[in-house]
């Protein structure tokens, strides 16, 4: 009765979300995910015996010090079954199964893997980009088809590895280049992105404002930390309410699409088509991040999860438009990200513009302030293109290293 009622509440949604990673300050999308993904859409067999997943996998792709791993931890104390590896530290047959021989009896027998040990729960992989890519490869039967196919010393059978993914990966050169496309950034195959329903790109954006709130907050979370006694059980509660509450969500709530809800569906995921073919043919490349059948099944599901959480048995056009935005936050923006895509810049621009960046950088230093027209000025007679200039200026500003005075007319050195 107390969770029928707790789902009636106007801010349930809101309130689920709050609980994920409270001492995590920020990121509210990636939370909303999170939740969707511990909570999970309607599993469902087809008349063909298809079984269509109705777990939901995430990837967090970013810079370090985004709290990837922290959320990966909640996850792992929250959910009702988990698993946590990291990629440096797992292979594939750590991952799915392995066989070995018993030492006395000189049988072989299977090993059940992660996924296979979390079958009905969560694994969450920390340093996805850290594993070798043919251990990867070995994870996409068990991603989309939830099963993992063993023929191995005369055993052959077919595992359960009904699951949801969580996993945390780092861009190729440590930190996300803006000056790079998402392809040049992401050091992960496109079979294993299409897997996941949501990817989202954390980037660590240095402004003053927000810096300013997030040292409080961790200044705040360490010292009640601090003061916190033995006695103090109010967080643990609170984590056993919502492990609780998803428990009784999976096993009662299989929801279902409207009427209304699947033609919203169906038209909008004909637009994002359309925009990325639109976006492949301006810019001469295919997306990094593609967006196919897998990512509409995508939707459906956030769908259902947006739907169990208030247990209500029917996901309305209200649900689809929720995990739409959630969906162009996450996987739309990722596939787009990257000034290339919005500039459509060749290697060459890219590589004047990171030179250009260089000069500013080297002629004002951190405080300093100059006119826009001399600066400019002064790097055209070293032989740079004013708007070359021009580009490194508005990408230094969208990272917040430039600050512009006095009606544009005064640029002032930030970072």
């Amino acid at each position: 009765m107390e969770f029928k009622e707790f789902a009636q509440r106007p801010d349930a949604y809101a309130k689920l979300c709050s609980m994920i990673g409270p001492s995590i300050y920020g990121h509210s999308d990636v939370k909303k995910a999170i939740a969707c993904l511990l909570f999970g859409g309607s599993k469902k067999r087809l008349p063909d015996g298809v079984r269509l997943r109705g777990d939901i996998h995430v990837l967090l792709l970013g810079d370090p010090s985004t709290a990837k791993s922290q959320f990966l931890k909640f996850v792992e104390k929250t959910a009702p079954i988990a698993v946590y590896t990291s990629g440096k530290g797992s292979s594939a047959a750590g991952l799915t199964a392995s066989v070995t021989r018993d030492s006395s009896s000189r049988e072989f027998y299977l090993e059940g893997g992660a996924m296979v040990l979390a079958d009905g729960g969560v694994v969450c992989i920390d340093e996805f980009d850290k594993m070798r890519p043919e251990d990867r490869v070995a994870i996409h039967e068990a991603m989309e088809q939830q099963t993992i196919s063993i023929a191995k010393a005369g055993i052959t059978t077919v595992l359960n590895s009904r699951t949801s993914v969580l996993a945390a990966a780092n861009p190729i050169a440590g930190r996300y280049d803006d000056l790079k496309t998402a392809q040049d950034n992401i050091d992960l195959q496109t079979t294993i992105l299409s897997r996941f329903d949501l990817i989202f790109i954390v980037k660590d954006i240095r402004m003053y404002d927000q810096d300013k709130r997030i040292a409080s907050h961790i200044i705040k979370v360490h010292a009640s930390g601090a003061a916190a006694s033995s006695t103090n059980t109010e967080g643990s509660e609170g984590e056993n309410w919502l492990k609780r509450y998803i428990e009784y969500c999976r096993a009662t709530c299989k929801p279902r699409l409207s009427e209304k809800a699947a033609e919203m569906l169906q038209n909008k995921y004909i637009e994002i088509r359309q925009k990325m073919r639109q976006q492949a043919h301006e810019t001469g490349r295919a997306a990094a991040i593609p967006i196919t059948v897998r990512q509409l099944e995508a939707i459906i599901r956030l769908s259902e999860s947006l739907a169990k959480m208030r247990l209500t048995s029917v996901a309305t056009p209200e649900h689809v438009e929720e995990a739409f935005r959630l969906f162009n936050v996450s996987t739309v923006d990722a596939a787009r990200s990257g000034i290339n895509e919005h500039l459509n810049l060749s290697p060459e621009i890219a590589n004047e513009i990171k030179q250009a960046e260089a000069q500013i950088k080297r002629r004002m230093g951190i405080g300093s302030h100059i006119s826009e027209r001399r600066l400019i000025d002064d790097l055209n007679r070293m032989g740079m293109n004013e708007s070359i200039v021009r580009r490194a200026l508005l990408i230094m500003h969208q990272r917040d290293e430039v600050e512009y005075k006095r009606e544009r007319h005064v640029i002032v050195r930030k970072a």
